[in-house]
């Protein structure tokens, strides 16, 4: 008779998991300049603004990340005169505090800090700038030590005059933290020095969002027209202070991840075993078809492995590239991976 089923030994199967990544470049020439400002849309609401790497109308555009703004409540802008949707950028501000920081003890939502302690009296990041890449771009989650963001410092009607600045998150790879209810999250900083207190923001590898303190961005004149970052951040609309961020995006770039896991079954055929088929066309007048005379030995051919569950339900099927010869003479181990 031949053998249907057979079960699995603890060494027949493995876990594996291997990590894939990708580069994603994103220059300053598709934030701003080829399209004139067509791959932006901007929403009513006004809360935010979406970069696209084409015409955003286009069933063929891809979204590549949103921008806004915002201050804490604490921060010496608040309740500044002639300010500009400041509930609205102080609700952002709470809100993405309180996804990537959380709270503390007694329930208040605590504020972004330089060097990622979030404990009160440290040094805190209370004017920000937040990049929310798409999940098509950051696939699982950005690749630790990869962030590399290039900005100008010159004026937004030149976005590519002035000084350049590199944010990175080095040393990232080794030395990033845990302590945030969104996942894993690393430092930035401008150059490679990594010195206490020196970060200008904070990258969330899991969640894809970029927290950048607003005066990286110089504290010259030169902001907008001749305002400087936080006058334009308190002045300006969340739009505006979203298209002077854009328009000094030199180049950035990062490594996606994306996390493949796999379970190898070896699956192993002795030399007694699946050497007749169950198929009814093996059988004609009882005598077995790939057998000349009785004497021979019984042989099958093994085109499919199935995988059950321990009640016989059929949960998997590999197919082979060509059919196997199967005798008593021989065996076999055959690999079958299931990657998710």
């Amino acid at each position: 008779m031949a053998t249907v089923y057979k079960s699995f030994l603890s060494d027949d199967v493995i876990s594996t998991q291997n990590l894939l990544h990708e580069s994603i470049p994103i220059t300053g020439s598709i934030v701003s300049g080829t399209y004139a400002d067509t791959n932006i849309k901007n929403y009513s609401h006004g809360r935010f603004q979406s970069v696209y790497d084409y015409n955003w109308l286009s069933s063929s555009s891809n979204h590549l990340y949103d921008i806004t703004v915002g201050f804490s409540p604490n921060s010496s802008l608040s309740g500044s005169a002639g300010s500009t949707e400041e509930s609205q950028k102080i609700q952002i501000y709470n809100q993405m505090a309180q996804v990537l920081v959380g709270h503390d003890i007694t329930g208040s939502i605590l504020e972004f800090d330089r060097d990622g302690d979030f404990i009160a009296g440290g040094d805190k990041i209370r004017e920000c700038v937040f990049l929310s890449f798409s999940r098509l771009l950051v696939k699982d989650e950005i690749k630790k030590g990869s962030m590399r963001l290039v900005i100008g410092t010159g004026s937004q009607g030149t976005p590519f005059a002035g000084t350049l600045k590199t944010i990175g998150d080095y040393g990232a790879s080794t030395e990033y933290r845990v302590n945030s209810p969104a996942g894993e999250y690393g430092i930035l900083y401008t150059g490679s020095a990594a010195a206490e207190g020196t970060g200008v923001g904070i990258i969330y590898y899991q969640a894809g969002i970029m927290v950048l303190t607003a005066s990286v961005f110089g504290g010259g004149s030169a902001f907008s027209g001749s305002s400087t970052v936080s006058e334009t951040l308190v002045s300006s609309s969340i739009q505006t202070m979203a298209d002077s961020v854009r328009r000094r995006w030199e180049d950035l770039d990062f490594n996606n991840t994306v996390e493949l896991n796999s379970t190898i079954y070896f699956c192993r055929i002795n030399h007694n075993e699946f050497n007749y088929s169950s198929n009814p066309t093996y059988l004609s007048a009882s005598q077995i078809k790939v057998k000349e005379t009785s004497l021979e030995a019984p042989k099958s051919y093994i085109t499919t492995v199935g995988l059950y569950s321990s009640t016989n339900e059929l949960l998997a099927v590999a197919k082979l590239s060509e059919p196997l010869k199967k005798t008593p003479s021989n065996e076999l181990t055959l690999r079958v991976r299931l990657d998710y």
